[in-house]
């Protein structure tokens, strides 16, 4: 893709679905280093209170912003991404857990924009206030 990033507010720019396994979470922890037993062992993840185990956040946040990293494509660059963990993905053994992503224009200026991001796992929001500040090339 490529031209120049025409934003309007409101435009869905993006959207994404990602199937999280436990293998997913163990590939992760390995490129990671992150091998927090609560991403992989249900027994820890029990023991500490927590509803079963939970996928990284910053797996989470990696997910959430790839489908705006492509549609960006050669066109601009992320140049800020914050988001506020709001709700922990729980990842089940067997049926694992679906990511959706829906990235929309929230605002725009003369660099670039704002893009929001409904994050959400089974209709509920994971992440909160998560924005992609995007930069024109």
């Amino acid at each position: 893709m490529s031209g120049a990033l025409e934003l309007e507010v409101g435009q869905v720019v993006a959207e994404r679905t990602y199937a999280i396994s436990r293998d997913t979470l163990v590939r992760y922890a390995g490129a990671s280093g992150d091998f927090n037993p609560i991403h992989y062992r249900d027994d820890v993840a029990a023991s500490v209170g927590l509803p079963g185990v939970l996928a990284h956040g910053m797996l989470t946040m990696g997910f959430a912003v790839q489908p705006v990293v492509d549609w960006l494509d050669a066109r601009g660059w992320v140049s800020d991404y914050q988001v506020r963990f709001t709700r922990p993905i729980v990842v089940d053994p067997v049926d694992g857990a679906t990511v959706t992503v829906v990235a929309t224009v929230g605002a725009v200026d003369e660099t670039g924009g704002r893009i929001d991001l409904t994050v959400s796992v089974d209709g509920q929001t994971v992440l909160g206030k998560a924005q992609v500040r995007v930069t024109a090339l």
